[in-house]
């Protein structure tokens, strides 16, 4: 899943970032308001983790914006003013859920799990198809009930895939999903994703569509 962090607090950032890529999420941050914007409507996120002090913007005016802008991209605030007022003025602009600091990264990673059920209109907090079983909060693939061992990147390929199930998702998609704004990808680098989870998971699982893109049939 790629995530927007907008943080201004270096620490408290890089804590989150990590954090968060131990998960397997592909997490890009920017550390002010107008920064926020301008890739809100340049780049797909799968979520965004907005903190309401900010330079230049505020999180609420990024948040005010960007639901403008018909935007629905998930947002979960960050506010170190844990008052009534706040919680209500975020959730008023457009926010899915509040979170005051200090806050455990524990909770952080329940509460993003939490909207991508939501999101995807689902109510179990497993991911499965057919055989394969993916547990987002113990970060564990089952096969026929054993373990598979995947790289992060695979991990994180057959995470979205299964979250967006009977959904064709396209290259530049995935691309985006995994690598964000890291640089340089090769060319190939989704294929050689694709093959290695088709080798430890089924041939079957992982379908292509030929010109389109990639996605896991709803059984």
């Amino acid at each position: 899943m790629r995530i927007l962090l907008v943080e201004d607090d270096r620490l408290l950032g890089d804590g989150i970032r990590a954090g968060l890529a131990l998960n397997g999420d592909r997490v890009d941050w920017i550390t002010d308001g107008r920064a926020a914007g301008a890739a809100l409507q340049t780049d797909h996120f799968d979520l965004v983790v907005l903190d309401i002090g900010l330079p230049y913007r505020s999180g609420l005016e990024v948040l005010t914006q960007m639901r403008h802008n018909g935007n629905d991209t998930p947002v979960l605030m960050l506010t170190a003013r844990d008052t009534v007022a706040d919680r209500v003025a975020g959730l008023d602009a457009g926010a899915d859920d509040y979170l005051s600091k200090p806050f455990d990264l524990d909770e952080l990673g329940a509460r993003i799990r939490a909207l991508t059920r939501r999101r995807c209109g689902r109510a179990s907090p497993l991911l499965s198809c057919g055989d394969v079983t993916l547990d987002p909060a113990a970060h564990r693939v089952t096969k026929d009930g054993l373990d598979v061992e995947l790289s992060p990147r695979e991990y994180a390929l057959l995470r979205l895939l299964l979250e967006e199930t009977g959904k064709v998702l396209s290259r530049p998609r995935l691309e985006d999903a995994l690598y964000g704004w890291d640089g340089e990808i090769e060319s190939n680098a989704i294929e050689v994703h694709i093959h290695h989870l088709r080798r430890k998971l089924g041939a079957e699982l992982i379908r292509t569509v030929r010109g389109v893109g990639y996605t896991i049939p709803t059984v």
